[in-house]
């Protein structure tokens, strides 16, 4: 005989199936809340003309002068810029170019000759920048061992696996290790002033307070705590294969050597775009009667240690000033000013159609 079942509904709303077994068995059907069955209060907007377009103009009225006020402040961004790459034979660096390698034992010296037309003001930042270098490769990010730059000891002997095939060299392990240190951006700038005398004036460049604080005082760190012979906390370990000299010999200021290198650290911040430039050197102004980097003739004396002919790239020297807005970018202003300018716009074009045809609607609606 077999057995009978019934349906129970709870209070929930679920249903109670009961099978022959004596189990019962719970239907998927949602909760009876208010949740669940969508029953909550909702706001729903009501888009007419008089709540659009006083918001297309308002827009239209606000960044508008915010975009010409950005764009106005980075124009007034004094800019100049040299490329040295010495790819052109009238270039005074094109022997350099074309003979020097990562295998050159020494390295090659041009001398460019440079006209300011205008006067620099405050302080004067020096860039370097680097085209078609892929700093944004997958592979590339990863090479590198942050455990070791923190100055872990252990990561000091024993590199990631993430900086293979720069992890060892003749079976010493490699400090700093990682693809990212081994191509490290080496050229040497100096900038001289040519005086109407004939003599040549050096242009003092500051070596520190180029890299971000975080940087500096969290991130990188020497092995050995404040121990101040580096030589003897890198022991037992290799420079990268392209470096000339190992890390415990990038400056001479113990404050600024090792992993703690501006320069170095600077270096390792990749960059998002295959055209970038990362900060130098800084020209710090010392007599406010004095512009910083006054109008005249300069020469730009470099040591040219980096090659870029193997992936076609160039290399370039920028001046550049800031303002409270950063570096020059025209972007910024150019997009506030398009997008107000759309916006008003398109608030005159939907006013316009509802003058002419808004009263026809409302006619309509009132006949029905």
């Amino acid at each position: 005989m077999m057995a009978s079942s019934y349906n129970a509904k709870d209070e929930d709303g679920h249903i109670t199936v009961s099978g022959p077994g004596g189990g019962t068995l719970r239907s998927k059907k949602p909760e009876n809340t208010a949740f669940k069955q969508q029953r909550l209060p909702a706001w729903q907007p009501i888009l007419t003309a008089g709540t659009v377009l006083p918001a297309f103009f308002i827009i239209g009225l606000i960044f508008i002068p915010i975009g010409i006020g950005l764009y106005v402040t980075s124009n007034n961004i004094k800019e100049f810029e040299i490329d040295y790459t010495g790819v052109d034979m009238s270039s005074p660096c094109f022997n350099c170019s074309q003979n020097f390698s990562w295998n050159s034992t020494r390295p090659c010296t041009c001398t460019i000759p440079f006209y300011l037309d205008q006067p620099y003001e405050s302080n004067v930042f020096m860039y370097y920048g680097l085209s078609n270098f892929y700093q944004n490769h997958r592979r590339y990010v990863k090479s590198r061992d942050d455990s070791q730059l923190n100055g872990d000891t252990e990561s000091l002997t024993k590199p990631s696996k993430e900086c293979e095939p720069y992890a060892f060299h003749e079976n010493k392990p490699i400090a700093p290790c990682g693809a990212i240190a081994n191509s490290m951006f080496n050229d040497t700038l100096e900038l001289f002033y040519n005086n109407p005398n004939g003599t040549k004036s050096e242009i003092p460049l500051t070596t520190t307070g180029i890299a971000w604080w975080t940087d500096k005082h969290v991130k990188f760190r020497n092995p050995g705590g404040n121990n101040p012979n580096l030589t003897a906390v890198f022991q037992g370990t290799t420079k990268p294969v392209n470096w000339r000299r190992p890390v415990y010999e990038l400056d001479t200021d113990a404050e600024n050597n090792g992993f703690i290198n501006e320069d170095f650290i600077v270096w390792m911040r990749t960059a998002a775009l295959p055209t970038f430039r990362k900060l130098y050197r800084i020209i710090q102004k010392k007599n406010n009667m004095v512009p910083t980097l006054p109008r005249g003739n300069y020469t730009l004396e470099v040591v040219y240690n980096y090659p870029v002919r193997s992936f076609e790239g160039r290399k370039r020297m920028i001046l550049s000033t800031i303002s409270w807005m950063g570096g020059k970018n025209p972007f910024l202003g150019i997009a506030y000013i398009t997008v107000g300018s759309v916006c008003f716009f398109l608030g005159v074009v939907l006013l316009i159609i509802h003058h002419k045809y808004g009263n026809r609607n409302n006619s309509a609606d009132i006949s029905n």
